[in-house]
């Protein structure tokens, strides 16, 4: 895996042995999804899943311990089996946009870009993602997380891997 971090734009590339087609369904399948996503360790629910532009993806993450968060994407564009087009914010259980839980200063809404390409039978994902709309407080608080932000991704990713090898 590949991660860098050019100005408030965070950009990981990572291949996987699996089909292109396989691995944006894994993206834009409720089930598929629901297996994979968040921070390793915890529970993911879905409560909605609407995979549309302007259609929305709400979510609740339980840690270990207990703790619930909630957070949406919204989807801006959609094209099978290559790109798709998210921002992400942190929400409420109706999908309201909130301020994150660790962080006053954190961006409302990141834009995520996923493009999937064909590489030598298996798959180059590239996810590009950075704030949007937001205060020059909270680009500087989103540019101090990036390390976290890289780690954390990474081992959502590893849990890609792991579903795509064994989902195949």
């Amino acid at each position: 895996m590949e991660t860098q971090a050019n100005g408030t734009e965070l950009v990981i590339t990572r291949v996987f042995d699996a089909p292109r087609e396989l691995v944006f369904k894994a993206w834009t399948e409720r089930d598929r999804f629901a297996k994979w996503w968040g921070p390793q360790g915890f529970t993911v629910e879905t409560h909605r899943f609407e995979l549309r532009p302007g259609g929305m993806y709400l979510g609740s993450q339980r840690s270990p311990d207990g703790h619930v968060m909630w957070g949406k994407f919204v989807y801006r564009e959609i094209e099978a089996p290559g790109k798709l087009v998210f921002v992400q914010s942190f929400s409420d259980e109706q999908g309201n946009t909130v301020r994150a839980p660790f962080s006053p200063v954190w961006p409302l809404e990141i834009i995520n870009d996923l493009t999937l390409a064909d590489k030598d039978g298996a798959t180059e994902l590239t996810l590009r993602g950075g704030p949007i709309n937001a205060t020059d407080e909270e680009i500087k608080a989103y540019e101090g997380m990036i390390p976290m932000l890289q780690q954390g991704l990474g081992g959502t990713l590893d849990q890609l891997a792991d579903y795509l090898a064994n989902n195949q």
